[in-house]
């Protein structure tokens, strides 16, 4: 959701306009919100707490000095926080204030500008410079972007001039931008499906954010031993949590406390197949008879990624007592926008 949020009558002429074509919802103040049936903010800093959580973006239609002062408190991390803009009441100025890149609030100020007619005034040096910004390439694109001092050592060898190296595991269709694709660099960008590579001395990894993962538990595992269990796993693995997208496993666990917890701790859907479902998928599936037995089918964890998710990235994987494999589905990706 983008949050809008005026202060002024001609202000909130503009944020009724933005948050029609944004898609938003605005407010305004207590002292305006009788004469215009908006929605009250309250206390603004109250207001900003509650969109920081469950807002993709947030529009002060207002000065930036009072965005900034209702949004301090609550900054954290660039790869975490909403995107925030603000545009003055004439439409004149739209602002990016954080999270340019990976929270899109570049884009989102020039969305605005394009409403209003004015002039999204971005700031950010990559931007500046007309040069390939990769935070914000690797969010358009769905990937999971792993390492801050990495991605700066990219951004830092493109504005210094110097090679960046690019190595996918799969293609990306469109023209690559100016100043990647080195065959020797000291720092570069690997796209793949873990994390285990390391190309560039320098290297910066983007996972896509299409993982699924299979699961296979003893029933009544506690949700702490899950937790401990994919831990491990995904370390193991090299696959970062922001990089799984759900959970996929046999429909004997549609009960199971544990794992149904250990979904909604992590925001996780799961898909819950049959035996006979998972017997139907072709492959090579480490078997084990135990599981047949109780389950009726010789293998869960790997059967269920597969089915659910595509491509198994990572095998059936033991872990304190635990099974894990991990599936990829298709990707896609494209230097263009």
């Amino acid at each position: 959701m983008i949050a809008l949020i005026a202060f002024t009558r001609r202000g909130c002429l503009l944020g009724e306009r933005l948050a029609e074509e944004l898609g938003g919802r605005l407010w305004t103040t207590d002292r305006l919100a009788p004469e215009t049936g908006l929605p009250a903010c309250g206390k603004l800093q109250d207001w900003a707490e509650g969109r920081f959580a469950d807002s993709e973006a947030l529009v002060f239609v207002s000065a930036a000095g009072i965005a900034v002062r209702a949004i301090a408190p609550f900054v954290k991390d660039k790869f975490y926080d909403p995107a925030v803009v603000s545009v003055d009441e004439a439409g004149r100025f739209a602002v990016p204030l954080l999270s340019g890149h990976v929270g899109g609030a570049n884009d989102l100020a020039r969305r605005v500008a394009v409403i209003t007619g004015g002039q999204a005034a971005v700031s950010t040096a990559t931007d500046v410079n007309g040069l390939f910004a990769v935070d914000q390439w690797a969010r358009e694109q769905d990937l999971v972007l792993c390492g801050r001092a990495a991605a700066k050592a990219v951004s830092a060898a493109l504005l210094e001039g110097k090679p960046v190296g690019v190595r996918s595991v799969w293609p990306i269709s469109g023209t690559m931008p100016q100043g990647l694709g080195a065959e020797m660099a000291e720092t570069g960008i690997c796209i793949g499906p873990t994390t285990a590579e390391r190309p560039f001395a320098q290297t910066l990894h983007l996972v896509p954010g299409a993982v699924t993962l299979g699961i296979g538990c003893r029933r009544g595992t506690t949700q702490a031993v899950l937790e401990a269990a994919l831990e491990e796993f995904l370390d193991r693995a090299a696959i970062p949590a922001e990089a799984v997208r759900g959970l996929a496993t046999i429909d004997l666990k549609r009960d199971e406390p544990g794992l149904l917890a250990l979904a909604q701790a992590h925001d996780w859907p799961i898909t819950f197949f049959t035996a006979q479902e998972l017997a139907a998928e072709m492959g090579d599936f480490p078997p084990s008879a135990f599981v047949e037995k109780t389950t009726g089918v010789d293998n869960v964890c790997q059967r269920a990624a597969q089915r659910a998710g595509g491509h198994i990235v990572i095998p059936k994987t033991v872990c304190q007592g635990v099974t894990f494999a991990a599936a990829m589905g298709p990707v896609h990706l494209s230097w263009e926008k």
